[in-house]
């Protein structure tokens, strides 16, 4: 799929077949989010995949919007390694370009997937931590539903020239 076809039909998938998603399909999109850009270059994500059905209860029972999870072919969990990037704006920034490789790479490659924030939320990214065990260097950003889904939405155009400013605001 073309990339800015990819861009502009992309769409949160929150139902899914519950079909696993295939190892040659997860590396593509792990491959995908380890080419997103990064502040000087730290590249400071990790993941974890998640495919274990009680891991994937465990976090829709405490994410109110990760319900899909246990439907899902396998979640994907986006940490930041606050050892390699200090800087936490820029620590979440760089892992939220990686999500969003995930999301534009699931797309392309005919997947659903679904952006779950965790980041700055404590009731989120604690049991996070507690669940998968993170050091305490690692903070969880995002956890991405992926799969194949049970569900196709038209695209939507989002473009609204009154938010475009040239020079000033």
């Amino acid at each position: 799929m073309d990339v800015l076809q990819a861009i502009l039909t992309r769409r949160s998938i929150r139902r899914f077949t519950g079909q696993p998603v295939s190892e040659g399909d997860l590396e593509t999109l792990l491959r995908a989010a380890s080419q997103a850009p990064s502040a000087h270059n730290r590249q400071p994500w990790h993941f974890i995949v998640v495919r274990d059905k009680k891991s994937l209860e465990s976090i829709a029972e405490f994410h109110p919007y990760a319900k899909m999870l246990p439907r899902a072919g396998c979640g994907i969990v986006v940490c930041g390694d606050s050892v390699l990037q200090k800087c936490t704006g820029f620590l979440v920034a760089d892992c939220s370009a990686a999500i969003q490789n995930i999301l534009l790479a699931a797309h392309g490659i005919g997947l659903g997937a679904v952006w779950c924030g965790l980041y700055p939320r404590e009731g989120l990214t604690r049991p996070i931590s507690e669940l998968f065990g993170l050091p305490e260097n690692i903070i969880p950003v995002g956890v991405v539903a992926v799969g194949h889904g049970d569900e196709q939405k038209d695209p939507a155009d989002r473009y609204d020239k009154s938010k475009i400013h040239t020079e000033r605001w």
